[in-house]
């Protein structure tokens, strides 16, 4: 059992890594990379889709498969959204040089200089937010976790030195703050290893009846074949993305 445990503990872990491997990667990865990082761990081909379809729910792209950050957003969420990047078309633009210049400036404390960084990386903080969008946290509260982060970042840039390491500087801290409140989100569920295993705990019951009714199988349905509530079918299927394939939500979004 304990062994068991372990094996559990290391997939949850690598799959973080991986995950934050991508989105490091500005939210590419390739499929080799994924199965060198789980090469340990022995996997077979349905285990390695469970990952892949993971990955794909949390808008990664692997090999370079076209991922659509905003889908699964709310009317809400895109209306914001749509305001929002508008009113961020207002703020200046900058040359390559000037940028380098603002960064040297910003680097050595400049006050103007700083402000000017935060003004030129509002745009990659929604960009950053798009991608952690649907898993549990409001869009607009993404963007404002980043947007926090970014004006504490542009006061630590002694720590980098060079002007070229701005940038990842600061998107790596637009990712720790995007991640640390989805965390928090999370906590009460115990984090991403029991998230997967509701998401295939469900699918499985899922397809099991959805091959016996020759059809998709509601939520309802699911409740009355075992026992489950609501709360723990709905649950799987936010944290999946409403991607479970046998179910029938009735939550799919309407253009």
């Amino acid at each position: 059992m304990g062994n068991i445990d372990n094996k559990e503990k290391e997939f949850a872990e690598i799959l973080k890594q991986v995950t934050r491997f991508a989105r490091e990667n500005k939210n590419v990865i390739t499929s080799e990379q994924v199965k060198e990082a789980f090469s340990e761990l022995d996997f077979d081909d349905k285990q390695f889709e469970m990952v892949f379809e993971y990955l794909k729910n949390h808008k990664i792209s692997v090999d370079g498969e076209a991922v659509d950050t905003d889908e699964g957003l709310s009317t809400e969420e895109k209306n914001y959204l749509q305001d929002y990047i508008e009113s961020l078309e207002a703020l200046p633009t900058y040359s390559d040089g000037e940028k380098k210049a603002i960064a040297m400036s910003a680097i050595a404390g400049d006050k103007d200089a700083q402000s000017k960084l935060i003004e030129m990386y509002l745009p990659l903080v929604v960009d950053v937010a798009r991608m952690y969008s649907d898993q549990g946290v409001f869009l607009e509260d993404l963007i404002g976790e980043g947007n926090v982060a970014l004006t504490k970042g542009v006061t630590m840039l002694d720590a980098v030195g060079e002007p070229d390491e701005v940038e990842s500087f600061l998107y790596k801290l637009m990712l720790d703050a995007m991640e640390n409140i989805i965390q928090e989100n999370l906590a009460e569920d115990a984090g991403s290893q029991k998230v997967l295993k509701l998401v295939q705990e469900v699918a499985d019951k899922a397809a099991e009846l959805a091959e016996d009714l020759r059809r998709k199988v509601t939520v309802a349905e699911l409740m009355q074949e075992t026992g489950w509530d609501e709360d723990k079918i709905r649950s799987a299927i936010k944290f999946s993305g409403d991607n479970i394939e046998d179910l029938d939500s009735g939550e799919k979004k309407k253009n």
